[in-house]
């Protein structure tokens, strides 16, 4: 796995980061935005922004005082490729046992 990969599931790996990562799917936030729906602090949603930021999930960008986010979904897709590799390999188990339980109750096998 690429760097690139181990940072996106890394930061996939947890369900603060997933939450934000959802929120902003619907269009940017606010870093404080992204804070409402949790009990941390600032500094905390920072920490998890900056995971994502350093992910290539999450592309912020500041003015003033306010920091806005805003989702980077390209990375999103080398993990789904990633994950679409496995997906085909239990396609194939589970067609392969379909099979054989269908051959052993018409009594083949």
């Amino acid at each position: 796995m690429d760097d690139g990969l181990d940072g996106v599931f890394r930061a996939l790996g947890d369900p603060t980061r997933r939450a934000m990562l959802r929120e902003l799917a619907g269009g940017e936030r606010t870093v404080g935005e992204l804070a409402a729906p949790f009990a941390m602090t600032f500094a905390g949603v920072s920490k998890h922004v900056k995971v994502l930021e350093a992910a290539g999930l999450v592309r912020r960008t500041v003015r003033g005082r306010t920091h806005r986010c805003r989702l980077e979904a390209a990375p999103l897709a080398a993990a789904d490729e990633w994950l679409r590799f496995y997906a085909a390999f239990w396609d194939r188990r589970l067609d392969a046992l379909e099979e054989r339980l269908r051959a052993e109750r018409d009594g083949g096998a």
